[in-house]
């Protein structure tokens, strides 16, 4: 008697529940009046987020996803590159305001800033978000000799 075993069913991709369009595509169809743009800065890197009101990603680049690679990842024209490459996704004429939050010391900050001002959003204001701690650790104890 022969043994009967279950086929495998094939791939199927996901769809989303209402359209009949991929899971991926659907954050190009929202309409967002409102956005936030978080830019991290270090010196070795720049990474540019931009989401929602309530945190959801709509889009981010950073330097390296940018093409650079090495020591130019930190300059600030790698950071005014990806702050372009973020806000472009996400530029329609139903955006009212955004909100940028600029966290780190690095040097695209400035640029990255002022490629966010150039694109045209009108910002509602402009927040430094970098951690700074208040007294810090406690220190070591002294050497005993």
């Amino acid at each position: 008697m022969a043994k009967l075993i279950p086929k495998r069913p094939k791939f199927v991709p996901r769809f989303g529940s209402r359209r009949n369009k991929r899971i991926g595509s659907r954050k190009i169809g929202l309409r967002i009046r409102k956005i936030v743009i978080h830019v991290q800065a270090s010196f070795n890197n720049t990474i540019v987020t931009v989401t929602d009101i309530r945190g959801r990603v709509i889009s981010c680049s950073s330097a390296g996803t940018c093409g650079f690679k090495g020591p130019r990842k930190g300059t600030p024209f790698a950071a005014q590159t990806a702050a372009i490459n973020a806000i472009r996704a996400v530029a329609n004429p139903n955006m009212q305001q955004a909100e940028v939050l600029i966290k780190g010391p690095g040097p695209g900050r400035d640029a990255a800033l002022r490629a966010i001002c150039q694109s045209g959003i009108l910002l509602s204001f402009i927040r430094d978000v970098t951690p700074m701690p208040h007294n810090g650790c406690r220190p070591p104890k002294r050497r005993r000799v």
